[in-house]
């Protein structure tokens, strides 16, 4: 217990807005975290996470945790078992980026197929992200079918089965990490489903980095395998592969869900169960209240990839990441850290919620404004 009988909060860095909305409750010490120890926890009462935390045992056991809280949408560095039969009450975040990675891959299908609606897109995994991809492509009007041995057929999702949807022009993998169970994922894809891609297809991770065997991807990009590929997740984070960066269409350092807004609804979304956890009601602190951006372009917009590559084009991180690594050997300390790194002072991107157009030069062109408007974009409206 923190000093006068508050609570000892300690918390991920960067969590957005944990001070201002925590503070009132407790002393809030901020730490990066993947450095926060078990001797950090000793007299804390609360520990508020993003996904660097490994949260199992060997942090807590000593500790008198009894709030543990992650801003995140996955939950697999947490020992939710342990939790459970510690008493420790736990919180996160599921959906509170899922936008953010949607649009992600709306980015770099835009990037890397240019004629991406054309293509049949399959989705593995239909849960927060893969659900939210699946009704935004449906509503462009791409064909796109999901796989998920969880959902029923009238789930409203267009199910089919694992070769099928192997079979794509595209996939995206959107599934939670798991090692058992009858269905588990971890090297879902490995060096068979890697044989039976098309030539030329585009498999896009964005979900959790084992679900995906990188050795074997390296394997076959290396012996010559003819599909481009987008990773934002590694095995081993933050030790990716680079060899593996070196072969990959795309690679970004973990950030598919890093925007201004997915970062804050993470936060939000934990703050809110706290709130349950010691009965108290919303105070004034928690107010956020975010500007539109304007998106601005040198050249005339002409298509619903030209607006999304221009809110955010993932060339910039690729490179960025590529950069990073420049003269770093494969298994050093300073891997880890230029991967942490990319992520701590990633740059200020927003949704398109949060992205405001003006929408004149479209006069001439209604369905783009209404694909627009479909994806979020705010639409200016025109000067008199």
């Amino acid at each position: 217990m923190g000093s006068e009988g508050r609570l000892k909060i300690v918390a991920d860095q960067n969590m957005p807005l944990v001070e201002a909305l925590f503070s009132p409750y407790g002393d809030v010490h901020l730490k990066s975290g993947r450095e926060i120890t078990s001797s950090d926890l000793i007299d804390a009462d609360v520990l508020l996470v993003r996904s660097v935390t490994k949260v199992c045992c060997d942090l807590l056991e000593n500790s008198s945790v009894r709030f543990v809280g992650s801003a995140t949408i996955g939950i697999d560095h947490v020992d939710t078992s342990f939790l459970s039969q510690s008493g420790i009450h736990f919180a996160f975040a599921p959906g509170c980026n899922a936008n953010a990675v949607v649009q992600y891959d709306l980015s770099v299908m835009s990037r890397l197929v240019p004629n991406w609606r054309e293509k049949h897109v399959g989705i593995i995994g239909c849960g927060n992200v893969g659900s939210r991809l699946f009704r935004a492509l449906k509503d462009l009007n791409v064909s796109c079918r999901a796989y998920d041995p969880f959902l029923t057929p009238d789930s409203c999702f267009n199910l089919c089965g694992f070769d099928e949807v192997l079979a794509s022009d595209i996939i995206c993998v959107h599934t939670p990490l798991t090692h058992h169970g009858k269905y588990p994922t971890f090297h879902l894809i490995g060096p068979d489903e890697l044989s039976r891609l098309k030539p030329g297809s585009l498999l896009l991770n964005a979900g959790r980095g084992e679900v995906v065997n990188n050795k074997a991807l390296l394997d076959y990009l290396k012996s010559g395998g003819s599909i481009k590929t987008a990773l934002d997740v590694w095995e081993s984070e933050p030790e990716v592969c680079l060899e593996l960066l070196e072969q990959v269409s795309i690679g970004t350092p973990h950030i598919a869900g890093n925007t201004v807004e997915g970062k804050n609804n993470g936060t939000s979304m934990v703050y809110e169960a706290f709130l349950s956890w010691v009965g108290a009601t919303q105070c004034d602190a928690a107010e956020n209240s975010l500007p539109l951006i304007a998106l601005e372009s040198e050249e005339t917009m002409e298509s619903i990839s030209h607006a999304i590559l221009s809110s955010y084009d993932p060339r910039r991180d690729d490179l960025a990441m590529r950069s990073a690594f420049t003269g770093i050997e494969e298994g050093s300390i300073r891997q880890g850290k230029a991967f942490d790194d990319l992520r701590t002072n990633y740059p200020l991107r927003r949704e398109y919620s949060g992205t405001c157009i003006d929408w004149t030069q479209w006069s001439n062109n209604p369905r783009l404004k209404k694909e627009l408007d479909i994806l979020g974009f705010q639409l200016a409206d025109p000067k008199p």
